[in-house]
């Protein structure tokens, strides 16, 4: 097992946008572990229909 590794996991999440009102789209963690367990989330981002890729900052998340 290594030690430091970086893994990628995509989940779906509903998201809340002020000119699109609630939109569901997947999410991709890009996290850093340390012996099995996640340290740090290195970046969030989701991909558009168009195939654009977008920071998660611009959209909240819906409760």
């Amino acid at each position: 097992m290594k030690l430091l590794y970086i893994k990628r996991k995509t989940k779906t999440e509903k998201r809340y946008n002020i000119k699109m009102g609630e939109l569901t789209t997947e999410v991709t963690y890009i996290k850093r572990y340390f012996l099995g367990m996640p340290i740090k989330t290195l970046q969030k981002y989701r991909e558009t229909y168009y195939g654009k890729i977008k920071n998660c900052e611009d959209c909240m998340l819906f409760v």
